[in-house]
């Protein structure tokens, strides 16, 4: 240890090390309050820079010291990044990150980021959230070191505080003191974030082999291609996803009026046009976003709440909805509007025939955001693909994204003999918020939300009222809630699911599921979790 007298310390020096003092406890604590998303975690004593203090005070060797400072730097830090991405984990998709299972839905979220604000901000957020990491890190190293020196200036009197203090967190830990209710006094902010991320990977690690097991007994792997589907013979067969559309817009809110307005109406045109709905409600895997997790629970069987599992999952050949329609005879397609690259699982996984995207629909229309093409032209895409196959059945996934966030701008439903190649709707978004001025209000984002889906909806239904077909059956169906900003707190995780068609024999064959007439399940309507779809459906429809 130093001996000998210290200098009195100059008082721009005090200063310094009084920042440096706040710096040390602060960061800890921060990362404690993100996780938890409350501020309440800020009225605690962090133990960290206790801990720092002590060793540095303990060890005289400059190399050491500079080990354990870097160490706290580098820990609170790191606690704090997993503290953020738990913060945003949990606004958006209601759940805490998982280290384990999370890595690839992290890149996925820069990928929305990039389609939204364009790849040059994304670049920028990335790079600058890395800088702030090291940067971060280099300075509460740095102020640790501070705090040590100002220890070793103020010995034996900075020792005896440390000390003491020390000697106060004991105390508060073994009595579980509390300013707060459920915050205790005496706490290891840092620590608890890097330990709960550390449970939850290794849970993480059980749900897998559970996962596993499930895979391994897929009780349609030897189902008789031969009786497959027969009910649904000589039909087309549309399972049409709607970005973010859960329960929460069945729900009376002030936001959701033009939802039920667009519901209603779509019950009206329907019901004139012969046809006939039925709903209900499915729990989905994901909440917010990450929507693939919900379409290859839909197809699978088995419940897919992580990009770890998604991964495992499409690396096997478990039947999906598309082979088993491909084994029975349909022609399948995905029209997936937002893809810009190819998609290897199309054919790999899930069995497609063909993948019509953003590379070969024929748009040359302005992008809406996320939506590289509005949902109207994402319909005429399927119609025309399904008319080119003469008289073979076709079987479509269908992804309709003109509600996925941002949900601005939105375009406007356009006569469809006027769709030609998508330039109709240049000017649409014209006079629209852009999504940085929509993020500031959350009455904002929840309207601009229900314009965004009443719009998806309305396409629908448009194009079933321009194209009626006595021999489709549409599977209409959410696969999210949408954020927590238009959710709420206590929203649950169901979707709206529908079966439309004109054909009374298709209703005839799931009678028994129960059911309710019309566009809009009330909150007693039977629920299902999504990985049950499967199987029910193809009982149904298979004798």
């Amino acid at each position: 240890m130093p001996s000998g007298p210290h200098p009195t310390p100059r008082r721009g020096s005090r200063v310094v090390s009084a920042v440096a003092v706040a710096a040390v406890v602060a960061a800890p604590l921060l990362a404690s309050a993100l996780s938890r998303g409350s501020p309440d975690a800020l009225l605690a004593v962090p133990v960290e820079p206790l801990a720092v203090a002590l060793l540095l005070l303990a060890v005289a060797a400059r190399g050491v010291r500079m080990l354990v400072a870097g160490l706290f730097g580098l820990t609170v830090m790191l606690a704090l990044a997993v503290a953020a991405l738990d913060l945003a984990f949990t606004a958006t998709i209601d759940r805490r990150f998982d280290p384990v299972q999370d890595a690839g839905a992290v890149a996925a979220a820069v990928g929305v980021v990039a389609d939204a604000t364009g790849p040059a901000m994304a670049g920028l957020a990335v790079g600058g959230a890395a800088l702030a990491l090291v940067a971060g890190a280099a300075g509460l190293a740095a102020a640790a070191l501070r705090v040590g020196r100002a220890a070793d200036v103020a010995a034996p009197t900075g020792r005896a505080v440390v000390t003491a203090l020390t000697g106060v967190w004991i105390a508060a830990a073994l009595t579980g003191a509390q300013l707060v209710p459920g915050v205790p006094f005496a706490a290891g902010p840092a620590a608890s974030v890097l330990t709960q991320a550390s449970a939850r990977a290794v849970q993480s690690v059980h749900d897998d082999a559970a996962f596993e097991r499930a895979l391994g007994s897929d009780p349609l792997a030897a189902a008789d291609d031969s009786r497959l589907l027969a009910g649904l013979e000589g039909k087309d067969v549309v399972f049409a996803f709607v970005e973010s559309y859960g329960e929460v817009a069945l729900r009376p809110a002030p936001f959701t009026d033009r939802i039920a307005a667009t519901l209603r109406a779509g019950e009206d045109q329907l019901a004139r046009d012969g046809y006939t709905a039925r709903s209900a409600l499915l729990e989905s895997p994901t909440f917010g976003g990450v929507s693939w997790l919900a379409h290859a629970t839909l197809q699978s069987g088995v419940w897919v709440d992580s990009q770890g599992k998604y991964d495992r999952l499409t690396s096997g050949d478990r039947r999906t909805l598309t082979s088993l329609f491909s084994a029975a005879g349909w022609r399948t397609v995905a029209v997936v509007p937002s893809n810009t690259e190819p998609w290897p699982l199309a054919s790999t996984f899930y069995g497609y025939d063909a993948v019509l995207d953003a590379r070969n629909s024929g748009y040359r229309g302005p992008g809406f955001g996320y939506a590289r093409m509005p949902d109207q032209f994402t319909w005429q895409v399927f119609h025309d693909h399904a008319a080119s196959t003469g008289a073979t059945p076709v079987m479509a996934e269908i992804d309709l994204v003109s509600s996925h966030t941002p949900w601005t701008p939105t375009p406007r439903l356009v006569p469809w003999h006027r769709l030609g190649d998508g330039t109709v709707f240049e000017g649409h978004g014209d006079g629209q918020p852009s999504p940085m001025e929509v993020w500031g209000d959350p009455d904002r984002v929840r309207d601009r939300y229900a314009e965004s889906l009443a719009y998806s909806l309305g396409a629908a239904f448009s194009y079933l009222r321009e194209h009626s077909q006595r021999d489709l059956v549409l599977v209409l169906v959410g696969d999210h809630q949408p954020a927590r900003i238009v959710s709420g707190s206590g929203a649950d995780r169901d979707v709206p699911v529908t079966v439309i068609a004109q054909d009374p024999a298709v209703f005839e064959q799931i009678s028994s599921w129960g059911w309710q007439p019309g566009l809009h399940p009330s909150a007693d309507a039977p629920r299902w979790r999504m990985d049950e779809f499967r199987d029910r459906f193809v009982a149904a429809f298979s004798g």
